[in-house]
């Protein structure tokens, strides 16, 4: 028999499917909702029952959106020949924390990983590709420095070689290993400022 009751069992085993969350921080999220009044915790659970009714990608980035096209790719004041490629929407959102960079996305949706049964048609690569023909273009390659992540800047480099593109990548000031949705946000600034051609 646990130490808690059944129903807080079940949401401390909920709260710790979510990234970061371990057992002592599952609990005490669990027992935090105890103390909302009704109205807070009806609140609660209806924006939790939302997200899966609200979210979709955006159909010219991948990015997360409330509509068909993200906010991001309708801001006219944003440069459409800068385009930074991520490998999910969590490196948007670290990103526009910067307020330093001014041009467009494209979330990849994941990376190269033959060993997990991760392929290139698995990514969202091709929408890519037709975003970048006849276009003379900076991509910023912003994938995390690992073998998936120097994997996939590499088959971008070269199916993109073709076009009018230059292909840049971070600077190397960002840990090897490191996962950009977790940088603090000096770090992602200098990164993109010292960002450099991709070989």
């Amino acid at each position: 028999m646990g130490v808690y009751p059944q129903l807080l069992e079940l949401l401390i085993e909920h709260f710790k499917q979510l990234s970061g969350v371990g057992e002592k921080t599952a609990e005490r999220y669990a027992l935090s909702l105890i103390d909302l009044d009704e109205t807070e915790l009806k609140d609660f659970s209806e924006s939790i029952s939302l997200i899966k009714q609200t979210f979709q990608k955006c159909t010219i980035c991948g990015h997360l959106s409330e509509s068909d096209i993200c906010s991001i790719c309708k801001d006219e004041t944003r440069n459409d020949n800068l385009i930074c490629v991520v490998e999910n929407y969590k490196s948007v959102f670290m990103f526009e924390k910067t307020a330093k960079f001014k041009g467009k996305y494209h979330v990849l949706g994941g990376l190269i990983s033959p060993i997990d049964g991760i392929n290139p048609e698995d990514l969202n690569i091709a929408p890519l590709v037709n975003r970048c023909k006849d276009k003379k273009m900076e991509l910023i390659i912003a994938l995390k420095p690992t073998i998936e992540g120097d994997t996939t800047t590499l088959y971008l480099k070269k199916i993109l070689e073709k076009y009018n593109l230059k292909i840049t990548r971070l600077s190397y000031g960002i840990p090897v290993g490191a996962d950009i949705d977790y940088l603090d946000v000096l770090t992602l600034e200098r990164a993109i400022l010292d960002r450099k051609e991709v070989e």
